[in-house]
């Protein structure tokens, strides 16, 4: 007889894949950081991360509108509203092209712990947007958890800024204007999301943002720029498939299982996975000064965990 019921071996397998998600989650910042180095910009990697991982979306929301033609799930056999394809290929272009190319332009100005620890105060900048748009109320603890982790940012920002000079300013406002676009994803793409269901939401989004990447990568490089070295294929092919297509699909599964709000704390330790990555592999300096300010930046984001409960999507792809 096995020492588990199903019920509970469902839910350890949930917790699995959440925290496997979440890990795959944090090696983006580090697959990006190598393209650079093999000589990539941010808008090269973008397109090719695009290009590979696309055709994996595309084929999820075909799936997904054969379900729902067919009778099954949640929007068996409703149309699919025309507003409703647009407000999602808009929202997808803000928060999987603008947000993304925000993170990758950030990427090559500082370091991917720091990077990954603006990215993950979004949740405050949903709530405040909330409070602003939406008139929903803010709690002070809330607040204070937000301000914790901002100074946590401050601590290392601070640091870095006497090393490295300016390109720490641009490389952490590029790294906020993601988060603040993620943010802005995350308000509006909610209703979208219920009335076309999370597959095929992320289908409609992802392939509209593609359109605009290979546009930018069009206006700015001529097509012979996608020609790349062998070694540079084989890292972007581990970052469209093992650090955005697995992952959400990971995720998707987990929440499926545990629900979203035990699959979203996971998400907790993606920097630290981020940090210890970008020590060992890319050989960014950790010194007590980061500490310091990783542990306040976590440390806030625990307690507002605790204390809020954010408006999430079904599937997300970490921008």
């Amino acid at each position: 007889m096995s020492a588990f019921s199903s019920p509970d071996r469902d839910q350890l397998v949930g917790l699995a894949l959440a925290a496997l998600g979440a890990a795959l989650f944090a090696t983006k910042g580090i697959f990006v950081k190598l393209a650079y180095a093999q000589g990539l910009d941010a808008i090269t990697t973008l397109t090719w991360r695009m290009l590979l991982a696309t055709p994996f979306f595309a084929l999820m929301g075909a799936l997904a509108y054969r379900d729902r033609r067919a009778g099954r799930g949640r929007q068996a056999n409703r149309p699919v509203p025309v507003r409703a394809v647009a407000g999602a290929a808009a929202i997808g272009i803000l928060g999987y092209y603008g947000a993304s190319f925000l993170d990758f332009r950030s990427l090559d100005l500082i370091t991917a712990q720091l990077n990954r620890l603006v990215l993950l105060t979004y949740p405050f900048m949903v709530l405040i947007l909330g409070a602003v748009l939406f008139r929903r109320p803010l709690r002070l603890p809330v607040v204070a958890a937000a301000l914790l982790a901002y100074l946590g940012i401050g601590v290392i920002f601070g640091h870095d800024m006497v090393i490295e000079g300016e390109s720490v300013l641009a490389g952490t406002l590029f790294a906020l204007g993601s988060a603040l676009a993620y943010a802005l994803y995350q308000l509006f793409a909610k209703p979208l999301i219920d009335t076309l269901g999370p597959r095929l939401f992320t289908a409609i989004a992802m392939i509209a943002a593609a359109g605009v990447v290979f546009l930018h990568f069009l206006v700015t490089h001529s097509p012979s720029g996608l020609a790349i070295s062998a070694n540079a294929f084989f890292i972007l092919l581990a970052l469209a498939l093992a650090a955005t297509v697995a992952p959400v699909s990971i995720i998707a599964a987990a929440i499926g299982m545990v629900g979203a709000e035990r699959t979203a704390v996971f998400g907790n330790i993606s920097p630290i996975l981020t940090i210890v990555l970008a020590i060992f592999i890319l050989g960014e300096p950790f010194t007590p000064i980061h500490g310091i300010g990783t542990a306040l930046v976590i440390f806030g984001i625990l307690l507002f965990t605790r204390l809020t409960t954010l408006p999430k999507s079904a599937v997300q792809t970490g921008q």
